[in-house]
């Protein structure tokens, strides 16, 4: 009621006053173009809407008088000074009441932690001049051309100076947007550049960048918000990545929205530190202080690394740890358990291992031609066996380099992979070109090498001791509760390994013998170890013993140690939790015991007091339930349930739960962020990333403020 009488006054209708607030909001239109572009929000092309305390403050009271078809369709009211004076008054009052409210609301929420820069302006009282008018619209018009380079992943640069002749010009794809938009019919960008000259560039690449980190706070701060609001969340990194020549860590987060579906967003770019305890400080600061994340909320971490910096990101997780000792470390579901171990492994045989087998399976997904080839010589070599031959050839159509069995299926491939690489690059027809035949020869120089064979065998007989073990991790919901109690057999068996590791070392060294043979590949000792040992060689050195000692010792104890690290007391008893998913609680007779267990959330938990009565009663419900009513499978389908509201511990739990890395994420379409980010990678060449582009591309579907990107540009840039 009181902002319809503030419109009302500010349009000088005074044939509308004694009209009640319902009628005019149901009989009443204002116009778009009485209201100040930042009081309008269009969030689409094809939706407007105004904020909250919009009012109208753009009014001519003087054309009408020219024109004598219009001159008596509005009764305009005539007010004097004292009522100009007091409707003054009036706009000053409310505004203060209105920002008091606003401040009584902020200060009630929780966590809300402005991002620098992104801090609301306050409303301007006063209309804006026209200078500033243009000025805005102009700002807007470049925004919306970064906008949409992000989302259509268009690069700021266009040609560079080398492909052009000295003297010529030519404009960058940000500059020929911009033209082509002048072009189009924008008149504030023609009324802007019309007199400049046609070989200057019209926006600065210092500007360019200004407003592009402007866009990508803007953007990121919509999913931060949806973060804040959902209170507990979980950090997750991906491999290292080349952005522009310089090595960043994508980070992602986990939390259940309002619809109480577990996300998993992309909010950007960590410049990757060599020292770990330097990447560690700034890894912290950035989610703190630049995007204002309160990390006593965060529940879970997990680091998903290329071969070489695990032990880089494991010091990073300590540290956390140290801080935040709910943070708890785990492993992430998008990354099998067995690749994970082998990219952990720190030894650089194993390292080189991986690296050869990504390049042999990236070059066959790249030719189907080259696939084709593949297929026939398994279909030659598996004759009296055609189910597996048919097996490996699906295999080889998908990314087996992510498998829980990557080495089992490499071992399986490895003749037929030998046997095709070789043909490709012997063939002196013009069947294969020249990069993929030498490509052919390199790769099958680098499998027949020995110390490649051995390494592959090894791996493979050690991790089959965790393969079901990782398997059921990324399993249903159950199968990573049953999971969690089989960790003591798996560490058992690898452990007794380790006590007879002279015997199993034997078999496994054997098996990669008979390998060699089969692909006449010669046993002997590391190039490179011999070289060093030139002049102090030890004949009693043999390469069997050598194997033992630089990788199956070394390799089975590192596992067993990982295991423990990521599995610590603290994940398990988190992952004992699950068996507050009814279907786990049927295959336990409804004989659990989740309040043991659930003591580390305590302080998570809204009635903490009442935990033991609410827990007997989420029993009691699932265990008389209707026959006709199945148990939910998944924490998805718990969160889900109408009546888990009713629950509020039970539901605070199973949140926390559902934001564990470990977890799989169960709705496809809330773990986008991870395909999308690896879409724009695929897509993208290395010297046209941009991390600020990226995140506008990969987060297309986010909703935008442009008048708030407008606004802050000004605060920041005066």
């Amino acid at each position: 009621p009181c902002r319809c009488q503030r419109w009302v006054e500010n349009c000088r209708r005074a044939d509308l006053e004694d009209k009640t607030p319902d009628q005019l909001n149901k009989h009443y239109r204002l116009c778009a173009k009485h209201f100040e572009t930042s009081m309008i929000c269009r969030s689409s092309p094809y939706r407007t809407v105004l904020r909250d305390n919009a009012v109208p403050t753009i009014f001519d009271l003087t054309s009408h008088l020219n024109n004598p078809h219009s001159r008596h369709r509005k009764r305009i009211k005539e007010l004097s000074e004292e009522e100009i004076r007091a409707l003054k008054q009036q706009k000053i009052e409310a505004f203060e009441r209105e920002q008091a409210a606003q401040g009584c609301n902020e200060s009630k929420e929780q966590n809300a932690v402005p991002e620098e820069g992104g801090e609301e302006q306050e409303e301007e009282s006063v209309p804006l001049t026209l200078e500033e008018r243009e000025n805005k619209d102009y700002l807007k018009s470049l925004f919306e051309i970064l906008i949409l380079m992000g989302k259509q992943n268009i690069p700021l640069d266009g040609h560079t100076v080398k492909e052009l002749p000295e003297g010529i010009f030519a404009s960058d794809n940000f500059q020929a947007l911009l033209e082509c938009r002048i072009n189009g019919g924008d008149e504030v960008l023609r009324k802007r550049f019309e007199m400049t000259a046609v070989n200057l560039e019209y926006c600065s690449k210092t500007q360019q960048r200004q407003m592009l980190e402007i866009c990508e706070n803007c953007v990121r701060e919509e999913t931060l918000r949806e973060v804040r609001d959902s209170h507990f969340f979980s950090i997750v990194t991906d491999e290292v990545v080349d952005i522009a020549g310089e090595e960043h860590l994508p980070v992602l987060v986990r939390f259940v929205d309002d619809s109480h579906n577990l996300r998993e967003e992309f909010v950007g770019f960590l410049p990757y530190e060599a020292d770990p305890e330097v990447l560690a400080v700034k890894f912290h600061s950035t989610i703190t202080e630049k995007w204002g994340l309160n990390m006593e909320y965060c529940r879970g971490q997990a680091y998903i690394v290329s071969s070489g910096f695990a032990s880089k990101m494991k010091v990073v997780a300590t540290r956390f740890l140290e801080k935040y000792p709910q943070a708890v470390y785990t492993l992430c579901s998008s990354c099998a358990l067995n690749v994970w171990l082998a990219k952990s492994v720190p030894i650089a045989g194993v390292s080189v291992a991986l690296g050869t087998m990504e390049e042999v399976c990236s070059l066959f997904r790249q030719s189907p031609q080259l696939l084709v080839e593949l297929d026939n010589t398994i279909s030659a070599l598996f004759q009296g066996n055609e189910e597996k031959g048919n097996e490996l050839k699906e295999i080889c159509r998908s990314q087996w380099t992510g498998r829980h069995d990557t080495f089992e299926v490499v071992v399986e491939l490895m003749q037929a992979l030998v046997l095709c690489l070789d043909a490709v690059s012997s063939d002196t027809s013009v069947r294969w070109n020249s990069f993929l035949a030498g490509r052919a020869f390199v790769l099958s120089s680098a499998l027949t090498d020995f110390d490649f064979i051995v390494t592959v065998v090894i791996m493979k007989n050690i991790l089959s001791f965790t393969r079901a073990f990782g398997k059921n991790l990324q399993g249903q919901t159950s199968d990573v509760f049953f999971a969690a109690g089989s960790l003591t057999a798996v560490l058992h068996s690898l452990n007794e390994v380790m006590e007879n590791i002279e015997v199993y070392h034997e078999f496994w060294f054997e098996e990669a013998t008979n390998m060699a043979a089969k692909l006449d590949v010669q046993i002997k000792l590391p190039g490179k170890f011999r070289r060093v040992q030139q002049g102090s060689f030890d004949l009693d050195i043999t390469s069997e013993n050598y194997y033992k000692e630089i990788l199956s010792v070394p390799t089975v104890e590192h596992v067993i140690q990982e295991l423990k690290d990521i599995f610590s007391e603290q994940h398990l008893k988190a992952l004992k939790c699950l068996s507050l998913v009814p279907s786990v609680m049927g295959q336990l007779k409804f004989n659990t015991s989740e309040e043991h267990h659930a003591v580390m959330f305590k302080k998570d938990l809204p009635n903490p007091d009442t935990l033991s009565a609410e827990l007997h009663c989420w029993r009691i419900k699932w265990k008389h339930r209707g026959k006709d009513i199945e148990l939910p499978a998944t924490i998805y389908e718990a969160l889900h349930l109408p009546d888990t509201k009713f629950f509020p511990n039970v539901y605070a739990l199973l949140k926390v739960l559902s934001i564990l890395p470990v977890m799989r994420v169960e709705n496809e379409k809330c773990g986008m962020g991870r395909k999308r980010l690896k879409a724009y990678l695929k897509n993208t060449l290395t010297e046209h990333r941009s991390s600020n582009l990226a995140l506008l591309n990969i987060n297309f579907d986010v909703k935008h403020d442009l008048d708030l990107m407008v606004d802050t540009y000004i605060k920041l840039y005066p």
